[in-house]
């Protein structure tokens, strides 16, 4: 667990870089967790006390250098500010500047460069503290003798694998699950947050398409109704019925 110590002398944020800079190798370790977050800010636009981060450095007082960041693909915080003091955003997540309140939850997406999601970052999330890590591996699984999706929760300090899906996150209220996805025109597989229920939460642009749908299927049911009404009339008058009558 993270634990202050008053005798390191602890730079402040922006005396830290932001990340450690490596490029990614997978468009899906930039989409997905942009995905998680877009998605949040929608379900939770009433709530200020949670921040959600892509690809941010993660700095700590529980390795080896706290001058050496994680840098998780993703990950949840809560119980702390969307923004810092000011509306300033925050240029890496920094814990001795956030009352140490470490991630809730991480996401790693594998990519064909291993980055050791397994193994050393899974020892480095475990030992700060991390409840929820989430390993999501559509490509790579069958290397890594593993599962394309993976939620671990921390069970006593080590890390047990969870089952089901969508898997239900009580302490975060929300669960977390694959599905396809139609957004900007590409059908493709993404993680989406789901209700207790195993509902997924829907973006803006898919219920507008619902929207849109919905009303497409009422003016068709309109527009047959009034063809059905057409053609029995023109059999009433063809009968010798007439219908100005009627």
């Amino acid at each position: 667990m993270v634990k202050s110590d008053s005798k390191l002398n602890l730079p402040s944020s922006d005396q830290l870089p932001c990340s450690d800079d490596a490029p990614v190798d997978n468009e899906n370790q930039n989409f997905i967790p942009n995905f998680l977050l877009f998605l949040l800010e929608f379900i939770w636009a009433e709530r200020t006390d949670w921040f959600f981060a892509v690809d941010m450095g993660v700095y700590h007082t529980t390795g080896i250098n706290h001058l050496v960041p994680v840098v998780p693909d993703g990950f949840l915080s809560l119980g702390t500010s969307r923004r810092k003091p000011g509306n300033v955003s925050r240029k890496s997540y920094v814990m001795w500047e956030e009352d140490y309140i470490q991630p809730i939850f991480v996401l790693e997406t594998v990519s064909q460069t291993p980055g050791g999601e397994y193994n050393s970052k899974m020892a480095t999330y475990a030992k700060l503290g991390v409840l929820y890590y989430v390993i999501y591996n559509p490509e790579y699984w069958k290397r890594h003798k593993h599962q394309p999706f993976e939620v671990y929760k921390l069970v006593d300090e080590q890390y047990q694998l969870q089952t089901g899906e969508p898997f239900w996150m009580a302490e975060i209220d929300l669960g977390i699950g694959r599905a396809t996805s139609w957004s900007g025109g590409l059908e493709r597989e993404v993680l989406y947050w789901y209700n207790q229920q195993g509902n997924r939460y829907f973006t803006p642009e898919e219920l507008a398409n619902q929207e849109r749908l919905k009303a497409d299927q009422e003016r068709l049911r309109a527009e047959n109704a009034e063809k059905q009404l057409e053609t029995l009339l023109a059999r009433l008058r063809a009968s010798g019925i007439d219908t100005d009558a009627l």
